[in-house]
C-alpha cells in the first residue's frame, strides 16, 4: 500500500538544473523521514539529501550547495532540487522513507523504482 514514485528526471549540460519529485501513496510523508540517494552501476546507493518530520534538512558534502530537498505536506511530496549540475552527478535518483521521522540515519525501508538523471556536454 505504501508507495513512492520519483519523477522529474532527464538529461542536462553541465551546469543545468532540474527538479527531481518523489510523491507518497498510501501514507503521509511527513510522519516520516524521506531520503533521497543516487546509484550508479555496481555502487551501492549514496545518500544525497533527507529530511525528517520536523523539517530538518542534510546534505551529502558532494551536493552542499547544489542541492535543496523541500516537503510539500498538502501534496504529500518531497522535491530535491538540483542545480549546477555536474557529469559526476548522473545516476539513478531513488527516494525512501523511514520510519523513525526523527533521524535520517538507519533502515530506510520503503523505496520507489528511480528516475534516471544524465549530465553531459
Amino acid at each position: 500500500q505504501r508507495q513512492l514514485v520519483e519523477s522529474g528526471g532527464g538529461s542536462v549540460q553541465p551546469g543545468g538544473s532540474l527538479r527531481l519529485s518523489c510523491a507518497a501513496s498510501g501514507f503521509l510523508l511527513e510522519y516520516y523521514s524521506i531520503g533521497w540517494f543516487r546509484q550508479v552501476p555496481g555502487k551501492d546507493p549514496e545518500r544525497v539529501s533527507c529530511v525528517n518530520s520536523n523539517g530538518d534538512t542534510s546534505y551529502g558534502e558532494t551536493v552542499k550547495g547544489r542541492f535543496t530537498i523541500s516537503r510539500d505536506t498538502a501534496k504529500n511530496t518531497v522535491y530535491l532540487q538540483m542545480n549546477s549540475l555536474k557529469p559526476e552527478d548522473a545516476a539513478t535518483y531513488l527516494c525512501a522513507a523511514h520510519a523513525d521521522g526523527t533521524t535520517c540515519r538507519g533502515r530506510f525501508g520503503n523505496w520507489g523504482q528511480g528516475t534516471q538523471v544524465t549530465v553531459s556536454s
